[in-house]
């Protein structure tokens, strides 16, 4: 099977944003915890996070992933979400123009923007769109502490 990489027009343009991009991939913040790196993962897929005053939203593009080969774990202040995606059969004795659509396994551990109630979580997956619901816990929440003689 052949690979061709096809350009169109010019594309000096795009340079200067191409090398942005390897550079924000270069120093993407990466899992410390060794429970969540992953050698073998072959793409990343793209995700929003926006947040409402109650609750934080993930919102994952991962298209041709069927549900059952997609997992999702979460803490109080991560989402991780991996899977696989399952390549197309190719057909044979053809020779492929452009292949720009990865397969194989993802990973990505998102560190939230609040902290979150781990029991007060939905999920959805609907045209190839994740989408996850966390509830926040509030920061108002004070504990008297009793203080005993010493």
């Amino acid at each position: 099977m052949d690979y061709i990489k096809i350009r169109f027009g010019n594309d000096f343009g795009r340079l200067s944003s191409k090398i942005e991009k390897t550079f924000a991939e270069m120093f993407r913040p990466r899992p410390v915890s060794p429970m969540f790196a992953s050698a073998e993962c072959t793409w990343i897929p793209q995700m929003d996070i926006y947040e409402t005053p109650e609750e934080i939203i993930v919102l994952a593009e991962i298209a041709g992933v069927d549900k059952d080969d997609l997992e999702v774990e979460i803490n109080s202040r991560a989402v991780k979400i991996h899977g696989t995606r399952q390549p197309m059969p190719r057909v044979d004795n053809t020779t492929y123009r452009l292949a720009e659509i990865q397969y194989g396994r993802f990973e990505r551990v998102l560190y939230l923007p609040a902290p979150i109630d781990t029991d007060v979580v939905s999920s959805s997956y609907t045209n190839g769109f994740l989408q996850i619901r966390l509830a926040k816990t509030s920061r108002k929440i004070t504990h008297k502490i009793p203080i005993e003689d010493g």
